[in-house]
Order: structure tokens, then sequence, then C-alpha cells
């Protein structure tokens, strides 16, 4: 599995488990009961492959850590949504904001480029352009005014021109 798959996994998780009010540890080890991940490969590709521990280790720190910090990343978001009132976004672009905000502040092994960049080309398959660009722009407005350095080097500007080498696959 990529690490894009198990990204796009952990914001779905996120996504239903906070929709539905479950307790986010339970609910990625409900998910992952051989049983029921071996019924949605009839369903959808990405589950087509079952995690590696490596895998399965990242998406329940991902969903873990970013229900933990909701707060604080929803607040990062309406920070840098700037021209959008945060009842306009929507629950999928929030769920991928926080799921890249985490990982750029909480994951280190996870280069920040790679998170954003991954950040955009998910959106695309769950929002429209306009949606997708604000994601980019809110990420890259979070990047610099909480993440860049003076003396490190920032993500590409856009991440809708990054090359597919510079994704974490």
């Amino acid at each position: 599995m990529t690490r894009s798959a198990a990204r796009e996994i952990a914001i779905q998780l996120g996504f239903a488990a906070t929709g539905a009010g479950e307790d986010p540890t339970a609910a990625v080890e409900a998910f992952f009961e051989p049983e029921h991940y071996a019924s949605l490969a009839a369903e959808d590709e990405l589950y087509s492959e079952r995690p590696s521990k490596k895998d399965l280790d990242f998406i329940r720190r991902s969903v873990a850590g970013v229900a933990e910090r909701r707060e604080e990343l929803d607040g990062l978001i309406g920070r840098y949504a700037r021209g959008w009132r945060t009842e306009r976004i929507s629950r999928s672009a929030a769920a991928i904001l926080r799921q890249a905000m985490y990982e750029i502040l909480y994951m280190p092994e996870v280069p920040d480029a790679a998170s954003m960049d991954e950040a955009v080309e998910l959106a695309k398959g769950y929002e429209d352009a306009e949606v997708v660009a604000f994601i980019n722009g809110v990420l890259g407005g979070f990047y610099r005014g909480e993440v860049s350095h003076a003396d490190a080097p920032a993500p590409q500007e856009s991440a809708l021109d990054a090359s597919p080498e510079d994704k974490d696959e």
C-alpha cells in the first residue's frame, strides 16, 4: 500500500469517526477487522490491499492525533481560510486540511511538501477546482505563517504544480 492510500484511508476514517461521534481508536480497530476490511475491497479499490504494519501505524497515529488536536487544527484552518466563512468549508475539505496540518506539525518523518501535495491531490477526488485551490491556498498560508523558517527551504509554492517525484509513496 502506498503512503497516499494510507493517508486517504486515515482521512476517511477520521471523517467517519468524527461524523458518528465515535472514539477514533475504536473506529480504526473495528474498520480493520479482517472480515469487515475484506468486504470493502469489492466496493472500492482503495481497500484492495491490506495496510502493512507501518501503514497501519501511520493510519492509527493520524486518526488519533487529528482527533486529539482537532480544536487546534480547526483554529489554524479558520486563521488561514481568508475569504471563506468557516461554515462554507465542506467536511471533506476540513478533514483533508486537518490531516495535512497534523502531519506537518506532528509527524516530522513525513516531508512537509509531501503532506501538502498529497492533500491537494486527494482533494481533487472529492472537491471541485475552487475548493482544491482553496485547500492549496490555506496550506500555503499555514506553512508560511506557522512553519517556514528563514534557513529552511519552503515546499513548492503551488502544490498544484508538484511533480510526482515529490510525493512520498
